[in-house]
């Protein structure tokens, strides 16, 4: 991690890296996006319409809602920022940011199923699987054939992956995976999975190298457990996933062995920038619903939106969602960069993987960045999310303390995202020791 200083009012360097100047130049964010681009969120927001009164429907029945895998491969959004060589739409990180903005608006539990299937899911292998690897599982996580799911947060290590338990034994010509993952999204129905284990030396103990496999749903040894009784998150499922002695064949090793780490913390720079997106529609939909029912609801003589502390209300949601749209943008195309950069190595060295450590500066400097953005991305918009759902509820009175409303559900709903994807609290120490440095890291 690094100290920064602001030089000018445009521009954020490191300290020990003023040769980034022009990376940081404020002046280079572009947000602007193409008619192909608007054509396509156009297909995303028509589609969330469409399925809007089935997601409501399934939501009170908590269910899961299919049409989201029917409805949204018909436009290409189960494979939107992936390489079309790989049958993806191949849009950038800006534009699926985008469209997962538009998808919140519907609600964190639509939102959620695509942070595990894209977010925290292909991307992941579209970042480090090798090309056999990615040829056999892309295409079919693309046209909906395969849906993905993250298994990394076990009973005893949310927060901190480092200290999970599940262990895996190397067996010559196979892998054997034992132990036990939670609140996995997706986990009940997902085709494929990634998952990460310690090695086991053999009596019972296990090293600090974490490595990361690719998980088939119906492989031997794979068992898994719906969590039911969820405050929110009602159309979107998780489950505790068992690894019973599962079989894991040498090919589906995910990166290098000891890599583990590495590859989860990087898939978590992507959920937190899908969890900060879908937050943002959140917030718009809140507002939309506020503004609308303040303006035809009448008490003590005098419509709601006449009265100043529900402005008050409206004003400081409308606040939340655009300060939290630039920290967003802002990240997105900071991880965008991070992207370009890994995918130009790949082209030029055969060894990339190995590449991709704190001794690569540029890598470092570029996966830092990205890191911190998406954490005060992730931080400020679920807070604020939470708030304006609040504030929603509040203008809504009693209308809106049942499941049946907008409103009541994002409420809920928002209260998850405060925790999922690094607890806020641990969010904000990792911000505190980035400024600081690791010598004064709180955790």
């Amino acid at each position: 991690m690094y100290a920064g200083v602001c030089i000018s009012k445009h521009t954020f360097i490191c300290t020990s890296e003023k040769n980034f100047v022009s990376y940081y130049n404020f002046s280079k964010m572009n947000f602007d996006i193409s008619d192909k681009q608007k054509i396509f969120l156009k297909e995303v927001d028509n589609t969330c319409k469409s399925i809007r009164s089935y997601e409501e429907k399934c939501y009170l029945e908590e269910k899961l809602n299919e049409k989201v895998i029917s409805e949204f491969r018909k436009i290409g959004m189960l494979g939107c920022p992936i390489s079309g060589k790989y049958g993806g739409l191949g849009y950038d990180i800006l534009t699926y940011i985008l469209a997962i903005e538009r998808i919140g608006e519907e609600g964190s539990s639509m939102r959620t199923f695509f942070s595990a299937h894209t977010s925290i899911g292909q991307l992941i292998l579209q970042g480090w699987a090798n090309e056999e690897q990615k040829k056999e599982y892309l295409p079919k996580t693309c046209d909906g054939r395969s849906i993905m799911a993250f298994a990394l947060t076990e009973p005893l290590a949310g927060s901190d992956p480092s200290s999970i338990i599940t262990k895996f034994e190397d067996k010559g010509d196979h892998y054997v995976l034992k132990g036990k993952k939670h609140w996995i999204g997706n986990g009940t129905f997902a085709n494929v999975m990634t998952t990460y284990a310690k090695e086991d030396s053999g009596n019972g103990s296990s090293n600090r190298k974490v490595s990361a496999f690719i998980i088939n749903g119906d492989s031997a040894g794979v068992r898994t457990e719906e969590m039911k009784d969820k405050l929110g998150l009602l159309t979107v499922k998780n489950a505790e996933i068992h690894f019973d002695n599962c079989i894991v064949p040498k090919k589906n090793l995910l990166g290098q062995k000891g890599q583990g780490l590495n590859i989860a913390y990087s898939a978590l720079i992507d959920g937190r920038l899908s969890v900060a997106a879908g937050a943002i529609g959140v917030m718009r939909d809140c507002l939309e619903e506020s503004v609308m029912y303040s303006r035809a609801r009448e008490q003590h003589g005098s419509l709601l939106a006449k009265k100043q502390l529900i402005q008050e209300h409206i004003a400081r949601i409308a606040t939340n969602m655009e300060s939290s749209r630039w920290l967003v943008y802002r990240a997105a195309l900071t991880r965008q960069k991070l992207h370009d950069y890994v995918e130009k190595l790949k082209e030029e060295d055969d060894q990339w993987q190995s590449k991709l450590s704190r001794s690569n500066v540029e890598y470092s400097m570029l996966r830092n960045e990205a890191d911190r953005l998406t954490t005060i991305a992730k931080f400020h918009a679920s807070n604020s999310a939470f708030d304006s759902a609040n504030r929603a509820v509040q203008i809504f009175g009693s209308v809106a303390y049942r499941k049946t409303s907008r409103v009541a559900r994002h409420f809920l709903d928002s209260r998850a995202i405060i925790i999922y994807e690094g607890a806020n609290e641990v969010l904000e120490l990792k911000m505190a020791s980035q400024i600081l440095g690791e010598d004064y890291r709180a955790y």
